[in-house]
């Protein structure tokens, strides 16, 4: 065979193009995919989202490009508003609101574990981020995904892909990074707090709820109304009982398609050539400050609020006011029965946990109102 026709024909294969850089991709996208499986950390989001790297991170093959497939899965999925939203109908359809309700204490959890997200804020501006990158690295504090895609497409474009990789992969490492802080701030005895059931919500008070919380948040922070309003009917759907196409619709194969969607959107973001450089990994070590002091505030404010109530509230569940609804909850729980197997926290966590979906998305909408 010609010498010359043997190299070209190498030359339009990936061997010859293949860098280290791809070979790190290729190992984070593999451990994405290990921690989906063997681990069970949010496997619906970090297995599309780690193959989707490895796939990213083929050289020379076409599928990045003006037209192409995964550039579609980015366009699509990641620059508009709808695919988040759409992710809020179908959260709110999955999710009772019955703790929250039952216990009002809990949406000043839910509103303490945005800490993070102004710490991060500041912290970015004090290292030469702009005020708009700053709201959208902060954001990532609140372990919402969804919201920290909207945030970012208002105010900076071009951060998108960076700022949903490190919220999804704090969102699945949940189970890892907590437990420690968790630990850390409180005692055994303050662990082994049992708190008393939550009283009976009932339907009326249930359809009412989403209702009346779309008008005053949509009053007080109307960019939030796209995020808030979705949320607001999907859970709606739920509670009314007479919309039930709606409501599995929602919450199952429209949620499954825009989960597959955006996980492979994220994932398309980390090439090598754009991920392994200064700026995201900066991006990733803001966000891990920001997610790890939205956890070290729900639980200060927990203990503060227990100088003062005679009932005490288990300072766990105040960890659950980030928004990785519902994995921050169970975490609580499981955190919980270490020190107590028979203490059940679960649906005491869910009420900070839903009132730190609705704190970041109106942290979102603060932002959106001032900077934008």
């Amino acid at each position: 065979m010609d010498f010359n026709l043997f190299n070209e024909l190498m030359l339009k294969t990936g061997i010859l193009h293949l860098t280290f850089g791809h070979v790190i991709m290729w190992l984070i996208g593999c451990f994405f995919i290990f921690l989906a499986i063997k681990k069970d950390f949010e496997p619906l989001l970090l297995v599309p989202i780690g193959f989707s790297i490895f796939l990213v991170n083929m050289p020379i093959a076409p599928l990045t490009g003006p037209g192409d497939l995964i550039n579609l899965f980015f366009r699509y999925g990641l620059e508009t508003e709808i695919i988040p939203c759409l992710i809020f109908l179908g959260i709110g359809a999955l999710t009772d609101f019955g703790p929250m309700i039952a216990n009002p204490k809990t949406l000043i959890l839910g509103a303490s574990a945005q800490l993070g997200v102004y710490v991060a804020f500041f912290g970015a501006i004090l290292f030469g981020f702009t005020t708009k990158e700053a709201a959208s690295i902060g954001i990532i504090g609140g372990a919402d995904g969804p919201t920290t895609i909207y945030l970012a497409t208002a105010l900076a474009p071009h951060m998108i892909g960076m700022v949903a990789v490190a919220a999804y992969s704090y969102m699945s490492m949940v189970p890892l990074i907590q437990p420690p802080i968790m630990k850390l701030l409180t005692t055994e005895k303050e662990r082994k707090i049992r708190m008393k059931q939550l009283r009976p919500v009932s339907k009326l008070e249930k359809i009412i709820y989403p209702i009346v919380a779309t008008v005053v948040i949509c009053l007080l922070t109307p960019p939030a109304a796209p995020l808030m309003g979705l949320f607001m009917i999907g859970n709606l759907f739920r509670e009314c009982r007479v919309v039930e196409r709606l409501l599995k619709t929602s919450q199952n194969e429209l949620l499954n398609i825009v989960t597959i969607i955006l996980g492979i959107a994220v994932g398309s973001t980390m090439k090598a050539e754009i991920f392994l450089k200064p700026q995201p990994l900066f991006i990733f070590f803001l966000g891990l400050v920001a997610f790890s002091f939205s956890t070290v505030g729900g639980l200060l404010l927990a203990k503060i609020m227990n100088l003062f109530l005679k009932e005490k509230i288990n300072p766990l569940i105040g960890s659950a006011g980030v928004s990785a609804v519902p994995m921050a909850a169970r975490v609580s729980q499981r955190v919980g029965q270490e020190a107590d197997p028979k203490n059940h926290l679960l649906m005491h966590a869910m009420g900070p946990n839903v009132a730190g979906v609705i704190g970041t998305a109106v942290a979102a909408g603060m932002f959106l109102s001032l900077l934008k």
